[in-house]
């Protein structure tokens, strides 16, 4: 079966392209600014046409959202292109795990969900999403959510930190080639990428500490992979994984 699956953020809308179970495509558009349904089904059909889709050939849509304002256009997008309702997947839609908060965001259940799904031989994982928040959300193997934590997103900080100075430039989100810089640049792309890691670090020390256990670590969202060869705490990167969290929630229904 092909399913699209769309995970529409605050920063971003990622689309993956499902062949089974498998995510063969995925591209990104900006969220904002905001457009209507007919601007959002012109360019999704663009994105269609660029990587060769028939929507024809789609089988079923699944849209997970933390943006609410988003989700009714885009579901209308949709619908006119393939001629069917979209699946919109919350934290309400069952699953293998238990939320165990009405105020879960779609994003943090999804993760759980993946990495319920993907690795159930490893026994308590912790998921970090790199996004406009950075999130570590933690799961036992059973499905039970242990518990969450939201820090503001490596970008929104650093577009924060630009914003509200007057002489701090914009910069490349790189590992630079020293801890201690001699130019702004350097001091810059230091504090973003080691200060958000040794803060990534330490909540994997202190979670691990409270669980009682060594878990799994998990790293996906936008800037993940500056982060992922780093440290040896994060034990895998994987850009798509909220995409196959939602994917999993919206499988069967």
């Amino acid at each position: 079966m092909n399913s699209i699956v769309i995970n529409i953020g605050n920063t971003n809308i990622r689309f993956g392209l499902f062949d089974g179970d498998n995510c063969d495509i995925s591209w990104i558009l900006n969220t904002k600014p905001y457009r209507t349904s007919d601007e959002l089904q012109m360019q999704f059909m663009m994105m269609y046409q660029t990587h060769k889709i028939e929507a024809v050939k789609i089988e079923k849509i699944i849209i997970g959202s933390v943006v609410p304002q988003l989700t009714h256009d885009i579901a209308r997008a949709i619908k006119k292109i393939h001629g069917k309702n979209p699946i919109i997947v919350d934290r309400a839609t069952k699953s293998g795990v238990q939320p165990k908060s009405k105020q879960m965001g779609t994003d943090i259940y999804a993760n759980l969900v993946a990495a319920h799904h993907l690795y159930p031989s490893t026994k308590k994982k912790i998921i970090f999403d790199f996004g406009t928040a950075l999130t570590a959300s933690c799961i036992d193997q059973s499905g039970e959510t242990l518990g969450v934590i939201i820090a503001p997103g490596i970008i929104t900080a650093l577009n924060s930190l630009i914003h509200d100075t007057a002489q701090l430039p914009e910069i490349e989100l790189v590992k630079p080639k020293t801890v201690l810089g001699l130019d702004t640049v350097s001091c810059m792309q230091s504090g973003m990428v080691y200060g958000y890691l040794g803060m990534v670090e330490g909540f994997v020390d202190r979670i691990n500490e409270e669980v009682k256990d060594e878990c799994f670590v998990i790293a996906t969202g936008g800037v993940s992979h500056v982060y992922k060869p780093l440290t040896e705490k994060i034990h895998i990167a994987d850009r798509l994984h909220t995409l196959k969290g939602l994917y999993y929630l919206g499988k069967g229904l």
